[in-house]
């Protein structure tokens, strides 16, 4: 009898990266992707997935509240939820999938050592929060573990990585580009995304809604939001002349795939970039990164961060 594999996934590229995993078959013949309930990107994508040819024995399972008793992959190892579930299960095999610049979070304290609690960047936990992380961290070394991601990663922390007994797979959207583009892209040349660093507190409200209004003063825009952006920003962006707002939920890198040679992308720092270069550079767009001036950083942004979200991105 074969076993189901069970994918937890809870942000619209961890469930994308979760199908890649299985069809790079690290996670066996027949693999469940289970969504978190109640979350409406979720929604989005898992519909925009399944319009697509999915690989063979994979299953989008229902959204659910509960995480399933056991599960192979997951995209958030900060989660509480998770490092519980991997506490309570036996150690075996676990794939972590690409949940943004988390990922490289997490390839850092795991190259650092074995205690080095699995948490948040810029999170301030209490003792037993931190505890729980400890305990995760030491889980993960009895356990068989690979983490799947197409981000750019140094080859100095590539190799402090594989010392530390954690497998590395690198991936392309080898699946999502076998697959044929959209039907159809917005038809202004220039495609702008949004982004979480003004609702984080990272960067500064008016200057970033005074470089898109000013940016849509010159040309016309399509502006695709992040999914944790203001909604209150939105509507502002939505009345602006010369911006088109799509609601589209599901991630850049399936809402975008029909963008024509000659179309361009402009991001502030986002691990987007990366994968929609992979996906589009061959069709002849452009994926540019925004330098973010000075200027436009709150003193929340330190110095180590502003450097980490360049260097992603850049």
């Amino acid at each position: 009898m074969v076993v189901q594999a069970s994918a937890w996934v809870e942000s619209p590229l961890q469930m994308l990266c979760a199908v890649e995993a299985h069809h790079a078959g690290l996670l066996g013949p027949r693999t469940a992707v289970v969504p978190r309930a109640g979350l409406r990107p979720l929604r989005a994508t898992r519909r925009e997935l399944r319009s697509l040819g999915l690989p063979g024995g994979l299953e989008l399972a229902e959204p659910r509240e509960r995480m399933p008793r056991r599960v192979e992959a997951v995209g958030d190892a900060f989660s509480g939820r998770v490092q519980l579930r991997w506490l309570t299960s036996r150690p075996g095999r676990i794939v972590i999938v690409d949940d943004g610049l988390a990922t490289l979070r997490l390839l850092e304290l795991l190259a650092a050592g074995p205690y080095r609690p699995l948490l948040r960047a810029r999170a301030h936990p209490g003792r037993l929060r931190a505890v729980l992380g400890l305990a995760a961290a030491l889980r993960l070394r009895l356990s068989d573990v690979s983490v799947f991601t197409a981000l750019p990663v140094g080859q100095s922390l590539e190799d402090a990585v594989r010392r530390a007994g954690i497998g590395l797979v690198r991936h392309d959207f080898a699946w999502l580009r076998s697959q044929p583009p959209s039907a159809e892209g917005p038809a202004e040349r220039t495609v702008v995304l949004g982004t979480s660093l003004v609702r984080n507190g990272l960067v500064h409200r008016d200057r970033y809604l005074r470089w898109l209004m000013d940016l849509a003063a010159r040309e016309p825009l399509a502006y695709y939001p992040h999914r944790r952006e203001d909604p209150v920003d939105v509507a502002l962006i939505r009345e602006r002349p010369g911006i088109t707002v799509h609601d589209a939920g599901a991630p850049a890198e399936l809402t975008l795939r029909g963008l024509d040679p000659g179309q361009r992308v402009l991001s502030l720092p986002s691990t987007a970039i990366t994968s929609l270069r992979v996906l589009l550079g061959p069709r002849g767009v452009a994926v540019e990164p925004v330098e973010v001036p000075d200027d436009w950083w709150t003193s929340r942004a330190a110095p180590a961060l502003r450097s980490h979200l360049t260097g992603v991105s850049g």
